[in-house]
């Protein structure tokens, strides 16, 4: 037996963040679908018994009627493969959803709000779908193993151990819980980071490709197979193209012009073109006028953080400007446990207090 668990492809996602890098955010829709068909060409190469979608395949609010075409026709051409579809949050089994009006190639089934356990010859498999864009009770605590001598194979979608609100709202399901029912594997999706939470056996795949600025890292999929009588996993990075962040670090002697090119040659150095956050981070000279949004029209640079601060000498102008209001304001900020909201506050606040005080 040998399966491929993906998840979360987001199919014709607007791509919001990058909306201002000219034709990008299509760019990245054309590079869903190769990187799809390219998972497809190497479990019809391999002959990949089974394939795991573990929710959020597309975007209901989006999705063209071309693309699930377009999903339909890579799934026939691996007819001899299993697909097994679990839909998520983003793409819930609605009366109006592709899940419900679509005629789907024969080798593929797509679970719905029911828990239900599809019996091949190798293994049960067990799903769970979103019906709704939330869920708070699957039921997954009710599920009862029926073949144990069989190999058990959940998929679903959600989250684990969901610590707040808007966590418990996407099918928070208890880890512990879910160890103990006995599954060979737990295949789940909603998180886009790629996370093994027991080895062999229970794994987000995450984001096959990554869809947001906060999806860092490889991306990729899970690989199983069975091995003397075990099911044995390991993730494969796959994605064609990466987020990444770069940290250009200042000094007191830095300019604009020496930032744009220390992030220039840092561009240079990393080949391909992927998508960058820029994040500005030390001490710079007081009077240097800073200007971080210039660095976006760098490559593919979608957002700017700068963490930066003023190389103020804080004690000592404290001294100087004892019983005044810019001491006064230091020492309301000294006194606190500034987060980096504060932080700014404090640095560009005295930086206008100074320049009025000359």
């Amino acid at each position: 037996m040998k399966f491929v668990h993906i998840a979360d492809m987001h199919f014709d996602s607007p791509f919001a963040t990058l909306s201002d890098k000219g034709n990008l955010g299509e760019q990245r829709r054309i590079e869903q679908r190769k990187i799809f068909k390219k998972i497809i060409e190497y479990i019809k190469e391999n002959k990949i018994e089974y394939l795991f979608i573990a929710g959020d395949l597309y975007e209901h609010k989006y999705i063209r009627k071309s693309t699930i075409e377009y999903i339909n026709n890579l799934f026939k051409e691996i007819e001899n493969t299993k697909i097994f579809i679990t839909p998520g949050n983003h793409d819930p089994f609605l009366k109006k959803s592709y899940y419900n009006n679509f005629d789907w190639n024969k080798n593929v089934y797509i679970f719905n709000s029911n828990i239900q356990k599809i019996e091949t010859e190798d293994a049960d498999i067990y799903g769970y779908g979103f019906d709704d864009f939330y869920c708070t009770n699957s039921g997954i605590e009710n599920i009862e193993i029926k073949n144990p001598e069989k190999i058990n194979i959940l998929i679903i979608h959600g989250t684990l151990n969901g610590a707040n609100l808007e966590e418990m709202q996407y099918n928070s399901m208890n880890e512990k819980i879910l160890e103990n029912k006995g599954f060979n594997y737990v295949a789940l999706g909603h998180i886009h980071k790629p996370q093994i939470l027991i080895r062999d056996n229970a794994a987000y795949a995450g984001a096959l490709e990554p869809v947001d600025r906060n999806d860092l890292g490889d991306h990729g999929y899970i690989e199983g197979h069975l091995e003397n009588g075990r099911l044995k996993t390991n993730f494969v990075p796959f994605a064609c193209r990466s987020y990444e962040q770069i940290i250009l670090m200042l000094r007191e002697g830095s300019t604009q012009a020496s930032l744009e090119d220390m992030l220039r040659a840092d561009l240079a150095s990393r080949g391909r073109m992927n998508i960058y956050r820029i994040i500005i981070k030390g001490n710079r000279a007081p009077e240097l006028l800073l200007l971080p949004e210039k660095l976006k029209s760098f490559g593919y640079v979608t957002e700017v953080l700068d963490e930066s601060r003023p190389a103020y000498d804080l004690e000592e102008i404290q001294k100087k400007y004892k019983g005044t209001l810019i001491g006064d304001y230091i020492s309301y900020f000294l006194e606190k446990d500034r987060n980096l909201v504060e932080e700014k506050a404090l640095y560009y606040g005295l930086q206008a207090l100074l320049e009025t005080s000359r």
